[in-house]
């Protein structure tokens, strides 16, 4: 009778264990889910009229309607292509030189368009997907240039970071958009998803990996973002056309591996500029000339 007891003590024991192992399991699981959603909202960088350009502030729609995106508008010749600027999480329009970047292509002829992803800057949302729902941001950028008049046809993206595979995903639905210049894209969001887990959350990360599992079927049951989804280096292969790919060697945050996979998986003809000594979407900051240079050839290249 007591060993009957004690071994219905024990199973019980081993219940409760496994109960809360799962209730444990849930929680940090929901915990990562909720940290890689979240926004980090950060104030303007830099401005166009610190260079003396001539810019408009808009508003427009994401392509789904959702939320509303503010940006600058800043003209360089009428007949010449339109680029929109898209940036990297975290970030917003005017992060990373991309105000100076910007006036240097304007003052080559190229008109810009530069806006806050959702959940950043003063654009609308609380909530960040890793370039899922973002690609609609970038595609509702793209709806009002096509709504100002302009020719869709002579249009290209310049993204930097999660803004340069968000372009390559946006790109991929909309077959009037010509040219991509990628800086420091992801090739595969759920090779980096776990480190960007543990960078925004107290989870360790030598430890996020076990949770990643249930942290991805939270993530797409709560908030509804396919991370399986995120994969440039398929949508890059569909395009049809050549893209340009940068990426510093020195790279921590995104390995240039990454980048690689992308160029590897383009159109033939697709160039990329491995940068040696330069961190996370530095190639701007540290060659400001060549990288000029580069991304203007490119386009060139595409709109001629």
């Amino acid at each position: 009778m007591l060993d009957m007891l004690g071994t219905r003590r024990f199973k019980l024991a081993i219940l409760v264990v496994w109960v809360l192992a799962l209730v444990v399991y849930g929680l940090v699981s929901f915990l990562i889910a909720q940290g890689v959603t979240k926004a980090d909202r950060n104030p303007q960088e830099d401005d166009p009229s610190n260079y003396d350009l001539e810019f408009e502030d808009v508003e427009f729609p994401s392509r789904r309607g959702d939320v509303v995106l503010s940006g600058w508008y800043l003209p360089g010749e009428s007949s010449s292509p339109h680029l929109i600027f898209v940036h990297g999480i975290g970030s917003v329009r005017s992060g990373d030189n991309a105000v100076e970047l910007a006036a240097r292509m304007v003052e080559l002829g190229y008109n810009v368009l530069m806006f806050d992803l959702r959940g950043h800057g003063s654009s609308g949302g609380d909530k960040v997907s890793g370039g899922y729902f973002e690609r609609w941001d970038v595609l509702g950028a793209f709806d009002y240039l096509v709504d100002r008049g302009i020719d869709p046809g002579r249009t290209g993206l310049m993204g930097f970071s999660m803004g340069a595979a968000t372009s390559i995903l946006a790109a991929a639905e909309e077959p009037r958009i010509t040219a991509v210049a990628a800086d420091s894209p992801y090739a595969n969001a759920s090779d980096l998803i776990a480190r960007e887990a543990a960078r925004k959350t107290p989870i360790p990360g030598w430890l996020t990996p076990i949770f990643m599992p249930a942290a991805r079927l939270l993530t797409k049951w709560i908030y509804g973002i396919d991370i399986g989804a995120l994969v440039p280096e398929r949508a890059v292969a569909g395009l049809g056309y050549p893209v340009l790919v940068i990426h510093g060697i020195a790279d921590e945050r995104i390995p240039w591996r990454q980048g690689q996979r992308v160029a590897s998986a383009a159109e033939t003809g697709s160039s990329i500029w491995l940068v040696p000594g330069v961190d996370h979407v530095d190639a701007f900051l540290t060659h400001p000339d060549e990288y000029v240079k580069r991304v203007s050839e490119y386009f060139d290249s595409r709109f001629k």
